[in-house]
């Protein structure tokens, strides 16, 4: 019944996702398309069968069933409708294809500009309403690197203090991490190490690295070793630990951080030997871990009362600023991504996503960050969706305004035969490549 539930919520909350993306997408065409006093036939969010539909003037709205798209049809433009019956007769004023070309490519590109103006909006209104809270890099110190992780063998050192990317130290925590900085073919990290800065270069495959490891580094790999509850009932209560112990060492082997303590004790069968450090001083502890769950029933420290948390709050200006700046990062990381995808640095199969990717990480999202995770992925998605849409293909905007392209510069617009059969071509390659995503999709979550 919990599969089900669980379900459930996803398809909600990518249905969610996905109409306010389209109707924005979709919407700045309309109005763009109404300001320069083109008929606009229908309006559509979603794929037929249809919902509901009214008319209002000389536009038909419609709600489809199929929340994977939309489209605005416009009298006079060969779109993904195959609409061809204007062919053939004199254009009238209020047709597409009767405006001057530099309007027909702002009503093209309308679309695009909406989703990122969207990612702005979203960036900028998150930042206003909820501010951040950053973590500043010298406030984290070293980090715990496990033998054989990912962190280990691109040659990062337990006790390293990671404080730059790319050659530029960094502020705050989040900032080593952000999507700009993370798919750069040259990606590297700036560690203090014993005094030392050191430059560590990670291979051009990092991210198919980061997928199959499942995680790489985060601010939990710099916890002490302190242990913050005993759950009650459990071997370390019995053990005799107690809240606030600090465990310095595991059978005689120093420990510093909590990654380095858990895995000291879920590598063992047998009864361990803790030395933990009281107010009262150093004492050694002997506790048996649970034989099935090999855990002795302890909880880690709060980062909140480990790091110097900064929170932060913006005015309406500066979280503007904040919202393009995040926009950009985005934007620029998704183009890197795609990139490497096409220079082989990574795979295409672990990386591209389709409707079942996408719903799984935005009931994720929203599962870890509510609204605020919610509203992160959507304008995520939405500079995604630009992009995607700028892509030279026949049925998507920048099909579109390739052959716009082409008509500005030599004077002369491509046939409508050719235009129809390029159409024709680019949306059997794109339904194709949906076949192609969502299986790929569906073999990644079960584990084909």
């Amino acid at each position: 019944m919990d599969w089900i539930v669980s379900f459930s919520s996803t398809i909600l909350i990518f249905i969610a996702a996905i109409f306010i993306l389209v109707t924005v997408h979709e919407f700045g065409h309309f109005i763009a398309a109404k300001y320069f006093k083109m008929r606009v036939n229908k309006f559509s969010i979603g794929f037929p069968p249809k919902i509901i539909s009214w008319k209002r003037k000389s536009t038909e709205y419609v709600l489809g069933l199929t929340p994977l798209g939309g489209y605005v049809q416009i009298a006079g433009m060969i779109d993904e409708t195959m609409d061809e019956s204007f062919i053939g007769e004199e254009p009238k004023p209020d047709e597409f294809r009767s405006k001057p070309v530099w309007q027909r490519i702002i009503v093209i590109l309308a679309g695009v500009i909406f989703n990122m103006i969207l990612a702005v909006v979203i960036y900028t209104g998150m930042t206003w309403s909820y501010g951040e809270t950053v973590v500043p890099v010298r406030s984290v110190g070293g980090i715990y690197v496990e033998e054989g992780s990912l962190a280990d063998r691109i040659g990062l050192q337990t006790g390293d203090q990671i404080i730059g990317v790319n050659g530029e130290e960094v502020d705050y925590f989040n900032e080593l991490f952000n999507p700009s900085a993370i798919t750069d073919r040259n990606l590297s990290y700036l560690v203090n190490r014993n005094g030392d800065t050191v430059t560590i270069s990670t291979p051009p495959n990092f991210l198919d690295l980061i997928n199959e490891e499942g995680r790489f580094i985060d601010e939990t790999n710099s916890l002490p070793s302190k242990i913050s509850r005993v759950m009650p009932d459990s071997p370390a209560e019995s053990a005799g630990l107690q809240d606030g112990d600090e465990v310095v060492a595991v059978n005689g082997e120093s420990v510093s951080y909590w990654m380095q303590l858990v895995n000291s004790i879920q590598n063992t069968d047998e009864s361990i030997e803790l030395t933990v450090r009281r107010e009262s001083g150093l004492e050694t502890v002997e506790v048996t871990p649970d034989p099935e769950t090999k855990t002795i029933g302890i909880q880690s420290p709060n980062p909140t009362d480990i790091f110097d948390l900064d929170r932060r709050t913006y005015n309406l200006a500066q979280s503007t600023v904040i919202g393009f700046t995040k926009t950009s990062d985005t934007f620029t990381g998704i183009i890197k991504g795609i990139g490497r995808m096409f220079s082989g640095d990574i795979s295409v199969r672990d990386n591209l996503g389709g409707p079942v990717a996408i719903a799984n990480i935005t009931k994720e999202a929203t599962d870890a960050g509510g609204w605020i995770g919610f509203w992160n992925i959507t304008a995520f998605l939405s500079v995604t969706l630009a992009i995607m849409n700028m892509l030279p293909i026949p049925a998507l905007d920048g099909g579109h305004f390739m052959f716009l392209a082409y008509e500005g510069i030599t004077r002369r617009e491509p046939s409508p035969k050719v235009r129809m059969g390029l159409q024709q071509l680019g949306f059997i390659f794109l339904i194709g490549l949906f076949i192609l995503v969502t299986f790929n999709d569906i073999l990644r979550t079960f584990g084909g």
